[in-house]
Order: C-alpha cells, then sequence, then structure tokens
C-alpha cells in the first residue's frame, strides 16, 4: 500500500490578503489512524532532562513554548502545529537515492514537535530541526504497524514575516528562504539551485556518491531525487495541482480560500486507503501586536468536518474532546517488538463525527443538512475571529476554552441529526 500525496501551502503577502500570511495542510495518512488536536503549555526544564519522542530520548532544552499539534495518536510528535510565537510547521514524506530505511532515530513527525517547542521564528526552527537532523538522524516505521514503512522528510516552515523550505535525505538537508508569494510541497523534493542554507557536507556526500559531478550548478531536487518513481511522479501531479490552485487566488489567498482547497479542490482531499486525517489553516498577520488564529478539523475529511479555532492565550484549556486515549508504557508503540496489537485510539469528537460521517453518506437529505449545519458553523466562527484579527485580544480569559467551546457547538450541530 503505497500513500498518497500530502499537501502543504503558505501564502506571504502580496499573494494573500490583508497583510497576513496564511498556512495550510491537509495530514494524508492511513484510513484507520486517528488525529488527535493537543495543546502543551509552556514550560522550563530542569538540567539533563530528556525527552522521549516516538522511539528515542534526546536532551531536553531549558525552556520550550506552547505548542498546539495535530499529530497521529501513536506517537509523540506531529503532521503539523503551530506554537505561540505564530510559527507554523508541516511536513511531507519524500524518498529519494538515499535509502529511508534504517535504524530507529527521530521521526520526522517528532522533528515537527521539537521544532515548534524550540524555535521562536521560522529560521530558527530550521537551525533546530537541522541541528537535531545531524545529531540524532532520521528514521523508524512511520505507520503504526509492521510494514517498515519509512520515509525522508521536508518541511514548510512560516512565521510572521516568511517562510522556509527544509528538505532533508538522511541527515543532510537543504533549506530555501520565502520572502513573498506563494509556495507548495507534496511528496517530493522542491528545492533546486536556489539554496539559502544547507549542511556543510551535503554537495561533497553528492559527489562522492556519483550523484553530482562536481563541476555542473547543483540542483538539489535533481541530485538527491530518483531518475523515475511513481511516487515521485504521482507527488508531482498533486504539486503542479496545489500550485495551480494557489496561482488562481494569487493576491486573494484567505483562511477561506485555503479552506477550500483543502476541502473542496481538486482532489486535495484525500479518500481511500490513504485519506485525510486531519486539517489545519493557521493566519498569521504580519502586525506582531495582533494574535494568529490556527484553525483545526481533528476529524478525517475536512468537507465533513468543521475547522475549529484556537488562539494562544495564557491559561489555555486542555482540549480534552480531542484527546486521544493515553496507554503509558503498556502502549504497542513502546513495547518491543512493536506494534503487536492495536489499541482503540478515538478521542471523543472522532467517536462521534465517526457516527455523522455514516449519516452523510447513507441519508442524502439528513446529510445535507448536516453538511449544511456544519459549513454555517464555520461561517459564524470565522467571522468572530475576523474581529480578533483586526483588533487582538482584548479579554483573554474568553478564549481560553475556544477549541472546546467550539468542538461542543460541532457536537451540538450533531446532536440534531
Amino acid at each position: 500500500m503505497l500513500p498518497s500525496s500530502c499537501d502543504t501551502f503558505v501564502a506571504l503577502p502580496p499573494s494573500s490578503e490583508g497583510q497576513r500570511v496564511i498556512f495550510g495542510k491537509n495530514s494524508d495518512r492511513p484510513c484507520d489512524e486517528v488525529q488527535e488536536v493537543v495543546y502543551f503549555p509552556a514550560r522550563d526544564h530542569a538540567p539533563g532532562e530528556q525527552v522521549e519522542c516516538t522511539y528515542i530520548q534526546i536532551e531536553q532544552v531549558a525552556h520550550t513554548y506552547a505548542v498546539v499539534l495535530s499529530k497521529p495518536a501513536w506517537l509523540w510528535g506531529a503532521e503539523m502545529g503551530a506554537n505561540e510565537h505564530q510559527v507554523c510547521i508541516g511536513n511531507e514524506a519524500v524518498w529519494g537515492r538515499e535509502s529511508a530505511d534504517g535504524d530507529e532515530a527521530l521521526l520526522g513527525m517528532d522533528l515537527v514537535r521539537l521544532g515548534l517547542e524550540r524555535a521562536d521564528t521560522a529560521e530558527k526552527a530550521v537551525d533546530v530541526i537541522a541541528g537535531l537532523l545531524e545529531k540524532y538522524g532520521q528514521g523508524g516505521p512511520c505507520m503504526e504497524d509492521q510494514c517498515g514503512f519509512s520515509y525522508h522528510n521536508s518541511f514548510l516552515i512560516s512565521d510572521r514575516k516568511e517562510a522556509w523550505l527544509l528538505e532533508t535525505s538522511g541527515r543532510h538537508w537543504a533549506a530555501e528562504r520565502v520572502e513573498g508569494g506563494y509556495r507548495n510541497i507534496s511528496n517530493q523534493y522542491g528545492i533546486t539551485t536556489k539554496i539559502d542554507k544547507e549542511h556543510p557536507e551535503m554537495r561533497e556526500y553528492a559527489r562522492s556518491k556519483g550523484w553530482w559531478d562536481g563541476k555542473s550548478e547543483f540542483n538539489f531536487a535533481t541530485v538527491y531525487s530518483f531518475l523515475t518513481t511513481a511516487r515521485i511522479e504521482s507527488a508531482g501531479t498533486r504539486y503542479c495541482e496545489g500550485k495551480s490552485l494557489l496561482e488562481k487566488r494569487n493576491g486573494h489567498i484567505t483562511a477561506e480560500a485555503m479552506m477550500d482547497i483543502l476541502d473542496k479542490d481538486s482532489g486535495i482531499n484525500m479518500e481511500g486507503m490513504f485519506l485525510t486525517t486531519g486539517s489545519m489553516v493557521s493566519v498569521v498577520p504580519t502586525d506582531p501586536a495582533l494574535p494568529g488564529v490556527h484553525y483545526f478539523t481533528a476529524t478525517p475529511d475536512p468537507e465533513r468536518s468543521v475547522f475549529k479555532p484556537f488562539v494562544f492565550v495564557e491559561n489555555a484549556h486542555e482540549l480534552k474532546e480531542t484527546t486521544s486515549p493515553s496507554f503509558g508504557p503498556d502502549d504497542p508503540v513502546k513495547k518491543n517488538p512493536r506494534f503487536q496489537s492495536k489499541p482503540d485510539r478515538k478521542h471523543p469528537l472522532f467517536v462521534k463525527h465517526e457516527l455523522i460521517a455514516g449519516i452523510i453518506e447513507s441519508y442524502k437529505d439528513r446529510g445535507e443538512k448536516i453538511t449544511q449545519g456544519l459549513r454555517q458553523l464555520e461561517k459564524e466562527t470565522m467571522t468572530e475571529m475576523e474581529k480578533i484579527l483586526q483588533e487582538g485580544v482584548r479579554q483573554p480569559d474568553l478564549l481560553v476554552n475556544l477549541f472546546n467551546g467550539s468542538v461542543q457547538k460541532e457536537l451540538s450541530v450533531y446532536s440534531k441529526a
């Protein structure tokens, strides 16, 4: 079973409207995988403390930033998320000449979370991820089963002023700064000759492997990609389609436009054995005095889900309705050999959404009524968030339960079905 392409997008002025950065991603994962949305507040850590990632422990830093994450429930890292400094990161699987098979190390999804916890700008996130990659490497199964499915990673990272594309192959990497316009990534390498940061041995390694002659202009995608592969060809089609969707809206890209791209347009919303298990859209004003608003579905299929807002404020509440059960040291992921069983990881919202999705699929009239209710709720919520985006947070205490409140409103729509 080969995965279909994920898609991550970013639009900066002048491609976006209103001096805002718009970030979006559909996470396409195995159809039976649960994606949870969780919040972790900022924390100070003791000297010598370790952090347990999905497969390995690494050194903890003195302080980690508050983060909101959309993540497969079985692992430590995240597919996508944001932090209190309005840094947003999404990752994609990529394959190339370098084998992705190897010992357990950091997953690309671990690196997403670590970058968000440790970096207050997009460029610093590049440095954090690159440094951890060089020190610990990447590797290990990327699905909750014994198939050994693994891959390298690319990352799209944004903050209030710019975006960065970071692409990896083993411990080697290259990064490109994006200072305006739009950019999207799928499951293929996209950095060519514009390289703004790189692993110090990345070119020499390619030359030693016979991938580059050391004389011609260095093109990262050409050098490190397969010459031909069905995966890359499929991703290329998705990449071009995503780029076209951004181009059609160039100069007018808003949160609503990004949601339309993710949930309605041209197959970006995946279905099948690999489907869109979670979606994210972030709106980050370039003005540092204004808050960012980060929307997550926490459920599969954005067309049948609601984008619910999260705003970073002091004392934000735990996101209980979208947090999956914890199995601690008894989790089959933590035991060796791994993945001997698969526990039920469905969180409360997922359970209700699964029932409603079945109704939408089976009963046309009822399904249309439910979908209309979901879209109306989403529209009303975005209108409320627009005021915050324009005027700022005047009463933070009213937002500590914002995401949970939106979940309850979604459940209320379900209850009327």
